[in-house]
């Protein structure tokens, strides 16, 4: 076992850039590529923030809860983040545009294209579809989210507080020493047996847990940042060529090849997901429910909500090599603790 700690690593030979030594970076956090981050920068235990495709630019005084993920689309959507931005735990910030003062609460998703104006509020599990408007100084809630009611200042002022103290970031966590052949980013732990094909990855903050079982991943497959999954009574099958987004969670279930699994997904035990299958963003399936091929499946629970077409399969498929060349990219680079960095913004021998 090995101790784990806050890292950071370039992408593509583009090294984060700091304003200034972050207040706090918790255990398993990472920062890497094409990110900047203002000062007072506070990261949980195993948030990401993820920078490869394209940028990623974060004001003053931000709070990413622990397992917390921002990302951006490859070479389409940059990640933009304003001034004193609270993230709880486990939340995703993807592709889009957050500004000054909101609160994003924990196991919240944005997804691509949206903008959320100034000093929005988004709910606790909420999930903002792509490319909405969202009005600034509103709560908003539900999925997809929408307007609850306006809110004022010591309210938000309050949810940026409790969203915070929530997160306090003291962990002590250990990494597995693994002997998988595929990506495993250094901050993703495994517990059992992974089998796994070729040109597969397991990003940053994931859990997998085989437990008496065993994890199989098929070729090309890749499971996104702080996911987890966890076996219980039985295996977890992932065919080939599937990708299971940021922050899933998944037990004992089979998803066939071709398919998508959405950030912030829940597949329960015994689902199984079949080929040609697209899983929206936040959906939650049943114990042991049937997700029928050909299909998007949307809800909670996942119902079907219409037909896949060439252009959804498109976009699945064309997003795989670009992950591929990701894990590649940063299975060469060398991965430094955050905590140097930290001493070299404050002067410190």
């Amino acid at each position: 076992m090995s101790e784990l700690t806050a890292l950071i690593a370039t992408y593509e030979g583009v090294t984060p850039r700091l304003a200034g030594a972050p207040a706090f970076a918790g255990p398993g956090a990472a920062v890497l590529g094409r990110a900047t981050l203002g000062t007072g920068a506070w990261l949980g235990a195993f948030s990401v923030i993820r920078a490869d495709g394209h940028t990623i630019d974060i004001g003053d005084d931000f709070h990413l809860g622990g397992h917390g993920t921002v990302h951006i689309a490859h070479a389409i959507l940059p990640t933009i983040i304003g001034h004193h931005v609270t993230a709880g735990e486990n939340a995703v910030i993807h592709a889009c545009t957050v500004g000054d003062d909101c609160v994003v609460e924990r196991d919240a998703v944005i997804l691509d294209g949206s903008v959320i104006g100034d000093g929005a509020v988004i709910a606790a599990g909420s999930i903002v579809f792509p490319r909405s408007q969202l009005n600034g100084g509103w709560l908003y809630s539900g999925c997809p989210a929408k307007p609850v009611s306006q809110i004022n200042t010591a309210e938000r002022e309050a949810r940026h507080r409790k969203t915070r103290a929530a997160d306090s970031g003291s962990q002590e966590v250990t990494r597995s020493e693994d002997t998988a052949e595929c990506f495993l980013a250094p901050t993703s732990r495994l517990t059992g047996t992974l089998i796994s094909g070729r040109d597969v990855g397991v990003w940053y903050g994931c859990t997998l847990n085989a437990g008496g079982h065993v994890i199989r991943i098929g070729d090309g497959s890749n499971v996104q940042d702080n996911s987890v999954l966890t076996c219980i009574e039985g295996d977890i099958t992932i065919g080939a060529d599937v990708t299971i987004g940021h922050n899933v969670t998944m037990a004992d279930c089979t998803v066939e090849s071709g398919s998508l699994i959405g950030i912030g997904a829940i597949l329960a035990p015994g689902t199984h997901v079949e080929s040609d299958v697209l899983v929206a963003a936040g959906a939650q399936s049943e114990p042991g429910q049937m997700l029928t091929k050909g299909q998007v499946w949307a809800g909670r629970p996942a119902r079907p909500i219409g037909p896949m077409d060439e252009r959804k399969r498109a976009i699945m498929s064309g997003t795989l090599p670009h992950y591929v060349e990701y894990a590649r990219t940063f299975s060469a680079t060398p991965h430094e603790p955050l905590t140097q960095l930290q001493s070299e913004l404050n002067g410190e021998d």
